[in-house]
């Protein structure tokens, strides 16, 4: 048996395991794992500098380095998030009355876990933690693959993940980690199907291709994230102002940043001389349409297909619509069905933003930034799903679950 093969039958054994546990005990294994890491924090630390090392040695971008990095603070914002996963409603379970037959047989559909999830991420080490506790609440078995740059963060918070479950006399193989990141081990993990359940892939757009071309096995898709912020005709351009700021500089190595400011043409003279100043001071790279340029020192003027940018740096696209229709069209030319923002005090224009616009997030009023599971109220997420098969959005403890039928008859027959 291959390591891969050998790796997946442990997890679905495992995972049959874990179908058997109570919330309660499930609950007590998080919050130890949650104590662990904080007490492991150095230990941690200590792998991500050597994973760190390596990356500047490699001259890796400085996006995949800043989710590379873990601090004391990202690490706590870690366990703080198994904290929460514990606390939330247990969906495994849960019963949804579906309805009684004229012939009286009753239909009921319960939560059920969708068994092995397969995790394949590059440099975001805390992606081990949000996906080891999530599957685990919600009654999965998971198999992690990081990336080579992340392997040590990864492992080392593995490690600290197995020794509660091991403690608690549950099998390790519940979290599971590939131990090399070979491609031809990728290959073989993707065509595990009857073993795996579902594949989620995170981080560039190739490795998602890569991952939905190549595998047998369901995939959810989280492709980039090209976020919009519009500002309406009727904004509070103060708020404005301070939700394009926060979007684009907060922390702009993230797929929730802001990668695009649209600006209707009726306040355009009043809010963009605000906005050149502020990205000025933040050293951010303008690329703009013909009408924007003018408002801005140095911005480079690019053409109506050059939108649709990533650039998950201090680096944004601009461009003034005649009318909110025009915004409109722009988003759904160049989103990517990640998060999309207005800013209005239009209560109609609101309305009819979120209710038009195809995004998995969207937002009035608020910064992209809180496009993210843990910000939402799930804990934490394993992924921010782009598609809309079977879950759209972070995906929190439900969309790890799906639901079967449950029927009770007193005896009906079809006739």
């Amino acid at each position: 048996m291959s390591l891969i093969t050998e790796l997946s039958a442990g997890a679905a054994s495992a995972a049959k395991q874990l179908a058997l546990l109570s919330t309660e005990k499930k609950n007590t294994v998080l919050l130890d794992m949650a104590v662990s890491l904080r007490q492991e924090q150095a230990a941690i630390l200590l792998a991500n500098e050597a994973d760190l090392s390596r990356a500047r040695d490699n001259q890796l971008p400085n996006a995949m380095i800043d989710r590379l990095t873990l601090t004391p603070e990202r690490i706590e914002s870690m366990a703080q998030g198994i904290e929460t996963i514990a606390e939330l409603e247990d969906p495994v379970g849960c019963l949804r009355e579906f309805g009684t037959r004229p012939n009286g047989i009753q239909i009921n559909k319960m939560r059920v876990p969708l068994g092995v999830i397969c995790m394949i991420y590059e440099a975001r080490p805390n992606v081990t933690a949000d996906a080891g506790a999530l599957c685990f609440k919600s009654g999965n078995g998971v198999i992690l693959r990081g990336g080579r740059e992340a392997l040590g963060s990864s492992q080392a918070i593995a490690s600290v993940m197995h020794d509660v479950l091991v403690r608690h006399a549950l099998p390790a193989a519940l979290i599971s980690i590939v131990p090399d990141p070979d491609r031809a081990l990728l290959m073989e993990l993707m065509q595990q199907k009857g073993l795996i359940d579902l594949i989620i892939p995170r981080g560039g757009e190739g490795l998602i291709n890569f991952v939905t071309e190549n595998s047998t096995v369901p995939v959810i898709q989280h492709f980039k994230g090209v976020c919009h912020l519009y500002i309406d005709k009727a904004a509070d351009l103060e708020i404005a102002l301070s939700l394009a700021i926060n979007g684009k500089t907060q922390r702009t190595g993230v797929c929730n940043a802001l990668e695009a400011i649209i600006v209707h043409e009726a306040i355009a003279t009043q809010f963009m001389p605000m906005l050149a100043s502020a990205f000025e001071k933040q050293k951010v790279k303008v690329n703009t349409g013909a009408s924007a340029a003018k408002y801005f020192k140095q911005a480079v003027v690019i053409n109506d297909d050059e939108f649709g940018q990533e650039y998950l740096s201090l680096e944004v696209a601009i461009r003034i619509v005649p009318d909110f229709a025009g915004a409109i069209a722009h988003i759904a030319q160049f989103g990517s069905n990640h998060t999309e923002v207005i800013c209005t005090e239009d209560n109609t224009a609101a309305v009819l933003f979120q209710r038009s616009v195809d995004a998995s997030v969207v937002m009035v009023n608020a910064s992209s930034r809180f496009s993210d599971g843990a910000e939402l109220g799930l804990g934490a997420e394993i992924g921010i799903a782009t598609t809309k098969l079977h879950a759209y959005g972070p995906m929190g403890l439900e969309s790890l679950t799906t639901e079967k039928f449950l029927v009770t008859g007193t005896g009906q027959i079809r006739e």
